[in-house]
């Protein structure tokens, strides 16, 4: 079965903006299943636009102000 978007529930979103990069923290629900966290990150390229890229590590400053995020995504779930 292929993936279908419309089945994708997004129960919660937020995001947060660095210099550079944004970092979001999501939770999902697909076909009415189990809620997932899903973390995000998307870098600001020359134009100033937004393209994904991988999560990867996070300095402190993003896990500190990313942690309060989890927290209201978990209440979510």
């Amino acid at each position: 079965m292929a993936f279908d978007p419309n089945l994708d529930v997004k129960k919660f979103e937020e995001a947060v903006e660095f210099e550079r990069t944004k970092i979001t923290v999501s939770v999902h629900s697909y076909n009415e299943g189990i809620p997932k966290l899903q973390i995000s990150r998307e870098n600001k390229n020359a134009d100033e636009q937004y393209n994904f890229a991988k999560l990867g590590r996070m300095v402190k400053e993003e896990a500190e102000k990313v942690l309060p995020l989890i927290g209201q995504a978990i209440e979510k779930m």
